[in-house]
């Protein structure tokens, strides 16, 4: 089964950028979609940005405009390009995959900290 390791959280000021990286153990063209989720402290996961296979993207509502998910196939690797960050993006950032007919793959998740 292929793994998936984040990387790239950290702390940030308001208005600040941060890359996260998603690694995956073998191809990122196994998966018919993947995505970045994120959990706050008291709030269930919600979706970041997702990107499938024909590379359309989507966005939750909150970070629209801001942020930007793209993959690097030759790099097995998923990204998650954050600016303008605000306090409400703290939380935890997973990565996920989807594969056709199997259960989702996450990552251990990357923690992200927007503080002054």
């Amino acid at each position: 089964q292929v793994q998936l390791v984040e990387s790239g959280g950290g702390s940030v000021q308001p208005g600040g950028s941060l890359r996260l990286s998603c690694v995956a153990s073998g191809r990122i063209e196994s998966f018919y979609g993947m995505g970045w989720y994120r959990q706050a402290p008291g709030k269930q996961r919600e979706l970041v940005a997702l990107i499938i296979s024909d590379g359309k993207t989507r966005y939750g509502d909150s970070v629209k405009g801001r942020f930007t998910i793209f993959r690097d196939v030759a790099k097995n690797t998923l990204y998650l390009q954050m600016n303008s960050l605000k306090f409400e993006d703290t939380a935890v950032y997973y990565c996920n995959g989807v594969m056709v007919g199997a259960d989702p793959t996450w990552g251990q998740g990357t923690p992200v900290t927007v503080m002054v």
